[in-house]
């Protein structure tokens, strides 16, 4: 009787634990968002909704200030695209070599040098944007200035990479052998296994893999802060300087006045940055969810 109401108190103390660590950081996330918002709400006193996200000048210290944030959202939407579009096909593409074709002493090696190129502080790979990459581009593509949108979406590009590649290459190496074997013994070649039978049933990870990459690319702050140029302005090519809604706000937050329409128009920066992060996330859950019923549906 004893061991049973003992087992019934030790079940009830973990649900109790877990739902309150569980609690904890739904909290946190309220009070982060709740803080965003209260400190950047009060900036639309001295500016409207709308000239502040379509506004295409962002002379927070003129007089009077312009606080139009539009170039630092292109900004942020053009580096990470031109990241996703250089990390997904090749953290995607390594993951699959990793996984099918190279050899078990390959994979030991490669995979955790790739992993190893994730634990790289983002200062050490803005520095090397900074001083390496950027003169190289500059002299190679006879450019004003090597620190632009391209480079940052480069330095994006290798933090990206090794996250999206490490987990995808779990997910296909978890996909079932006999799957595999199924569809050789059918006469499939191993490329049309892997394009029909391996990637549609590792997909659901895969687009996980993707979402979080791309998710470390957006909200990424030193590396743009360092590589992108630092120029509020929309950019008529790759080659352009920019300036991420991130990078905006590290790099002025020091210097705005506690409680000034700069330190609240830098809040309200953020809590648009929050928006589209969230909205960002809901959106890959949603694709998340329908590759994976569309991979289980098609196996």
């Amino acid at each position: 009787m004893k061991n049973v109401i003992s087992k019934k108190f030790a079940d009830r103390f973990m649900h109790v634990s877990f739902f309150c660590i569980a609690a904890t950081s739904i909290f946190v996330l309220i009070a982060i968002s709740f803080f965003l918002f209260y400190e950047g709400l009060p900036v639309f006193k001295s500016v409207s909704v709308k000239d502040f996200i379509f506004g295409i000048y962002w002379y927070p210290t003129s007089d009077p200030p312009d606080f139009g944030i539009f170039p630092l959202i292109i900004g942020s939407v053009a580096v990470t695209a031109l990241s996703a579009a250089m990390a997904v096909p090749l953290g995607v593409m390594t993951a699959l070599y990793l996984a099918e074709i190279a050899g078990k002493r390959l994979r030991e090696i490669v995979k955790p040098l790739v992993e190893l190129l994730a634990a790289l502080p983002s200062v050490v790979i803005g520095f090397f944007g900074m001083v390496v990459v950027a003169p190289f581009l500059q002299k190679t593509f006879d450019v004003a200035t090597g620190l632009n949108m391209f480079n940052a979406a480069l330095m994006l590009t290798f933090m990206s990479v090794p996250t999206i590649c490490s987990i995808s290459e779990d997910a296909i190496y978890s996909v079932p052998v006999s799957l595999k074997e199924a569809s050789l013994a059918l006469g499939a070649t191993h490329w049309e296994t892997i394009c029909r039978v391996i990637i549609p049933a590792s997909i659901s990870g895969i687009s996980t893999a993707v979402i979080l990459g791309i998710s470390r690319a957006m909200g990424e702050t030193m590396v743009i802060l360092m590589t992108a140029g630092g120029a509020a302005m929309i950019p008529g090519s790759i080659f352009d300087p920019v300036r991420p809604l991130p990078a905006s706000i590290a790099a002025e937050m020091a210097e705005a006045p506690f409680r000034g329409d700069h330190y609240y128009a830098l809040f309200a920066t953020g809590a648009v940055l929050f928006i589209f992060t969230f909205m960002f996330n809901l959106l890959a859950d949603y694709i998340t969810h329908k590759y994976r019923q569309t991979g289980e549906g098609s196996l």
